[in-house]
């Protein structure tokens, strides 16, 4: 009995008597009860609003996935399909180049129905368009697998703008293609008329062959200008059930940016050179002709250099200001006294690829060479280099403290020239990219010792 009487007393004195218990047990209960609202309506992973529905079906709980709202769960769905036609339209387009060569290109060099020169007048660089869509596929399909094996059933994590970028380069196959449509149609149909085995093996071929879907050689020479212009369309659709916040949003505008781009810059092309066709333009106004202007300042930059596009890397481009000193006092005096000249400047470098089969061919190898392609615009609209590129393996490029608003290149043993933006932060990033890779390329410390610089006329050191 005093065993029990103590221990009533302990519990009586821990501090947690009846009310505090009772209301204790409240508490966790509306706890337990604001936990499961939030559950119920807890905010949607992708926009994070919080009025998620409550399923009452248990089916149509586990077909929507708990953590979207319905309305975000449709847009995942949408960008799934987008993305699925994207890749099996690539596939389709791929299968028609293919019988392009398989069924008519072969064929008709092994039976010597057109000389070499003719075979290439009608086919153009198709061999070059089936090479850049079998890596492209390639490259798609592996990623679709990789996302599926990650369990990502959505495909969220298949960038198609990034991949898209990456092979960017496939769309100066497309203009050299389209641009020879015409001349490869009107030759086919002379040579058709001409010779006429080549008319019998065509018309048996399309009445016969199952894979031509009894299509004609005309349809499938087709493909690339179809695929080409249905690119953009593509690309709207996914970008459309992207949302702004997806990590691949911003790639799949410029990619959507560049190949309109591209096909503005043919539609240009052809009318220079006297076609009626044009290709399907997307464009809703004319300030993007900036971007044509900057294509051609492109090629005619690789032209002049001779690289090969894939290993070329376009590193800046924009208008600069230009002058040539006449002597090394003109620090002294002052920038004001120069004679600048507005001009079209390109950085390019030439740069090795570590690898030629997946997505790590983007990233850069060791330089090999590095120019500044100095050109003019006219007012005809067409280039015109002012000199050869200056190579930045031969050149010397510095600033100095007291004309921060330039940087000087000297080519040894040649030539002096300061360089300036009306923008003072861009002058000094353009100095930093062009020093950056003037340093990577040769004896860069031997040439800076040997070389007398006139910029070296003050008491400052020169960074």
């Amino acid at each position: 009995a005093t065993r029990t009487k103590s221990a009533d007393v302990e519990r009586a004195d821990s501090g947690i008597g009846q009310m505090p218990a009772r209301k204790w047990r409240n508490r966790a209960s509306e706890t337990l009860s604001s936990l499961q609202a939030w559950e119920a309506h807890r905010p949607c992973t992708d926009c994070g609003e919080r009025d998620l529905p409550v399923e009452t079906d248990v089916q149509n709980c586990n077909q929507r996935r708990a953590d979207l709202c319905e309305k975000c769960h449709k847009r995942r769905t949408e960008r799934k399909e987008s993305v699925l036609e994207f890749v099996n339209t690539e596939a389709s387009y791929g299968e028609d180049l293919r019988i392009i060569k398989e069924e008519f290109y072969l064929p008709m060099q092994a039976a010597g129905l057109l000389s070499q020169e003719q075979l290439q007048g009608i086919f153009s660089n198709i061999q070059e368009l089936i090479d850049l869509n079998e890596s492209f596929l390639e490259i798609l399909q592996e990623e679709i697998d990789q996302a599926f094996d990650q369990g990502d059933k959505d495909l969220m994590t298949v960038c198609i703008g990034e991949i898209f970028l990456e092979f960017v380069n496939m769309l100066p196959a497309f203009q050299t293609y389209c641009l020879q449509q015409s001349s490869s149609v009107n030759m086919l149909n002379a040579l058709e008329k001409e010779k006429e085995l080549l008319r019998i093996f065509l018309n048996v071929s399309q009445n016969d062959n199952t894979a031509l879907r009894r299509m004609n050689l005309r349809s499938f020479l087709m493909a690339p200008l179809q695929r080409v212009t249905k690119y953009p369309l593509l690309l709207s659709r996914i970008i459309k059930a992207t949302t702004e916040y997806h990590p691949d949003h911003g790639s799949l505008r410029e990619a959507k940016s560049r190949i309109e781009s591209h096909l503005e810059h043919i539609n240009m092309k052809t009318k220079q050179e006297g076609n009626t066709w044009t290709l399907r333009s997307f464009r809703q106004d004319s300030k993007k002709k900036r971007e044509v202007i900057n294509i051609e300042m492109r090629e005619t930059a690789l032209k002049t250099v001779g690289w090969l596009r894939e290993e070329t890397r376009f590193v800046m481009e924009g208008s600069l200001q230009l002058a040539q000193p006449p002597d090394g006092q003109w620090v002294k005096k002052g920038s004001k006294t120069l004679k600048f000249q507005n001009m079209q400047v390109l950085l390019l470098v030439n740069m090795k690829r570590v690898s030629e089969s997946s997505l790590e061919s983007a990233e850069p190898g060791p330089v090999k060479d590095a120019v500044l392609v100095l050109i003019r615009d006219k007012n005809n609209g067409k280039f015109h280099l002012l000199r050869e590129p200056l190579r930045l393996s031969n050149c010397i490029v510095s600033t100095d403290p007291d004309c921060d608003d330039t940087f000087e290149l000297i080519e040894i043993r040649r030539e002096a020239f300061v360089f300036r933006d009306s923008d003072r932060a861009r002058t000094h990033h353009w100095f930093r990219q062009i020093r950056r890779y003037s340093r990577e390329l040769g004896s860069w410390k031997k040439r800076r010792n040997a070389l007398p610089n006139i910029m070296i006329s003050t008491p400052h050191t020169r960074p």
